[in-house]
């Protein structure tokens, strides 16, 4: 196992270490980092000579990102072009606020999708599994930012109307949320809606697909042997069924977290959310090139990471795959 381990995390490195450089030179040649300083009147020519070279933009794209690899690894991805401001601490405020939301919601989707596709299996053609599919396609077919703004009219008008606030429709806090208990509710008041959206479309994904997974094992040979040795139905469905069922899930779990990361963006940005989405349009309309390419980084870094997790625990649940 360790040396399965070491193999998937030597891979991951060299796939991490080639996206940085597809980010840096795709970024780079896309646009000129200093087009929007260039535009400012306050800005000398002296001023962008100099940022020219602390940024070392007269080098080829190659000297470059050597030179933006250094600071990303040594200096917490360097510093923004207008302002010289350091990066890291405007990331790690906004990669802390993005974990609260998108782990929340992703945790909250794996509990009820797994518990709605094993059901929706057990009860094949029951009224439950036909609610459960129609429920399912409502959910991939309603985009995010639509149902997003619904909830947000509908508890704006909720408040008007009856002078009751239950969740909050922007900002991660309350001007004062005090502290302890308080702090904690006020936070999920906040944060409640938008892991409501992020859930809806993930949950349609990962209860068909652990219904589809489910079916296609609760009648595999292994699965009748167990019931003819007179093992209980539970016994039999949770440790012989569910488990194998359980396998295709992990990986879809992990490669859906780009996806999940993209609706973030949309997400934070109608809720006013302080977190990786957020950062991310402001970067763009800022024309500051090097948070961008920090936000890819982590972004890239995220997907890798929670690949290399689901590689692993897929060797832990199935022996053949950490042996191939």
């Amino acid at each position: 196992m360790l040396t399965f381990v070491v193999r998937r995390l030597l891979y991951s490195v060299v796939v991490l270490l080639a996206a940085s450089f597809i980010v840096f030179a795709g970024v780079s040649s896309v646009s000129d980092p200093l087009a929007f300083v260039k535009m400012q009147p306050g800005f000398s020519e002296q001023t962008i000579a100099n940022i020219e070279a602390r940024k070392h933009l007269g080098d080829p794209i190659p000297v470059r990102y050597v030179y933006w690899l250094k600071d990303a690894v040594t200096d917490g991805f360097g510093t923004t072009v207008i302002g010289d401001r350091p990066i890291l601490p405007d990331l790690e405020r906004a990669i802390g606020h993005t974990l609260q939301l998108a782990l929340a919601a992703e945790i909250l989707a794996i509990l009820f999708a797994v518990a709605i596709g094993v059901y929706s299996a057990l009860r094949q053609y029951s009224a439950f599994d036909y609610s459960a599919t129609t429920l399912s396609f409502l959910g991939f077919a309603t985009p995010q930012f639509w149902l997003a703004l619904m909830f947000q009219i509908l508890f704006v008008n909720i408040f008007l109307w009856f002078d009751t606030r239950i969740f909050y429709v922007a900002n991660l806090s309350s001007v004062d949320p005090g502290s302890g208990l308080h702090f904690v509710v006020d936070r999920a008041q906040h944060l409640a809606l938008p892991v409501i959206v992020l859930m809806v479309a993930n949950i349609a994904t990962y209860s068909r697909f652990m219904r589809a997974s489910m079916l296609e094992v609760v009648n595999a040979d292994y699965v009748r042997t167990a019931r003819a040795k007179g093992l209980p139905e539970r016994s039999v469905t949770m440790r012989h069924a569910f488990r194998n069922a359980l396998i295709p899930m992990i990986t879809l779990v992990a490669l859906n977290f780009g996806a999940l990361l993209s609706g973030v963006v949309v997400v934070e940005t109608i809720f006013a959310l302080d977190g990786m989405g957020l950062y991310f349009v402001n970067a763009l309309n800022a024309g500051d090139p090097y948070p961008i390419m920090a936000w890819l980084m982590i972004t890239a870094t995220m997907i890798i990471v929670f690949n290399l997790v689901a590689d692993i625990a897929y060797g832990a649940l199935d022996p053949r795959v950490r042996l191939g």
